[in-house]
């Protein structure tokens, strides 16, 4: 099982969708979304649901209603988008193997569980490089990085796409 989730995935793919030109569109509802990726309704429904009590998706009104981002893409950064979806939660949690060493015999000496486990070190490391490194990239970010690989057709056939399942009043 991976630590990030697949809806992370699919919540970064429909944020960079409502992040404007030349990636996407700035308002789309969970149906259009949803289509667009080939999931269910209910699945990104209960996505954008996470994202809004983030405060990084408010819901729009009227005849095109649907979601926008919250703030500008290069203020959502990659770890608020997992901490919104997959929750807060540790990379490794430390069982404390450590004290149940046979060769202590039920007794594990002070040296052996003093501080922090080595192993849990490491773990914590990697966790807090992993955070920085997911803080440091932002939703714009991605967005350039896609905008710079797909050819300059690809933005006006998404919006294309979306305007197409508007339904007129």
């Amino acid at each position: 099982m991976s630590h990030i989730s697949v809806g992370v995935e699919y919540g970064l793919h429909c944020l960079l969708h409502l992040s404007g030109p030349p990636t996407g569109v700035e308002v789309a509802s969970v149906r259009n979304l949803a289509e667009l990726q080939g999931v269910s309704v209910d699945y990104v429904a209960k996505l954008f649901t996470k994202l809004g009590k983030a405060g990084l998706t408010v819901s729009t009104e009227g005849k095109n209603g649907g979601f926008r981002l919250a703030k500008p893409a290069n203020e959502i950064t990659v770890l608020d988008v997992v901490n919104a979806i997959d929750g807060v939660k540790p990379l490794f949690e430390c069982r404390e193997i450590r004290t149940r060493c046979a060769v202590f015999d039920g007794q594990a000496p002070r040296w052996a569980t003093a501080g922090v486990c080595s192993i849990h070190a490491v773990m914590l490391d990697a966790e807090k490089r992993m955070r920085e490194a997911l803080a440091s990239q932002t939703l714009a970010d991605i967005a350039a990085r896609t905008g710079a690989k797909a050819p300059r057709s690809y933005g006006n056939h998404v919006v294309r796409w979306m305007q197409s399942r508007t339904t007129p009043s």
